[in-house]
């Protein structure tokens, strides 16, 4: 038994619908409701038009940025053979430190929750190199890759 209005109801929003006296919202002007839907579809417009000129900003931005990846890599071909097999060894190497690192925090997990200072010792040791390397091993990686084709040009 339930008391009060419904809780599942149906609405007609189309111009010709009869509205109910019962609620004073569903009683509302109806060329309000359609100048309202009008504004609605017009935002959504500027909104269409703001999200395509930010993919194509990106989108320039990228092409570009590959474009200088490739003009570099077409400059120092022997430099950028050098800095993929630097990745390929490097990342080797990272998984090894990062097995350690786990092995270690892991192992010391007890110990961090205990004390600040264990786990500060921890970040300390571990840390910056961790940083330091991750971004050798991405400078690496991206001056070592293969340059992708460009991607279709678009209106921009």
């Amino acid at each position: 038994m339930q008391e009060g209005a419904p809780v599942f109801t149906q609405l007609d929003i189309s111009a010709n619908s009869v509205t109910s006296g019962a609620n004073p919202a569903l009683g509302a002007d109806p060329n309000e409701t359609n100048r309202l839907l009008r504004e609605m579809i017009a935002l959504q417009a500027k909104s269409c038009e703001l999200l395509t000129d930010l993919v194509n900003q990106v989108s320039l931005q990228q092409r570009q940025r590959v474009a200088e990846l490739k003009a570099w890599k077409d400059s120092n071909p022997e430099l950028a053979t050098s800095c993929r097999q630097a990745a390929e060894s490097l990342a080797k190497v990272h998984t090894e430190f990062l097995a350690t690192i786990a092995r270690d925090a892991a192992e010391n997990a007890d110990d961090f929750a205990d004390s600040e200072y264990a786990l500060g010792e921890f970040i300390d040791r571990y840390g910056p190199r961790l940083a330091h390397f991750n971004g050798v091993l991405q400078l690496f990686a991206q001056l070592g890759a293969p340059v992708p084709p460009a991607g279709p040009a678009t209106n921009g």
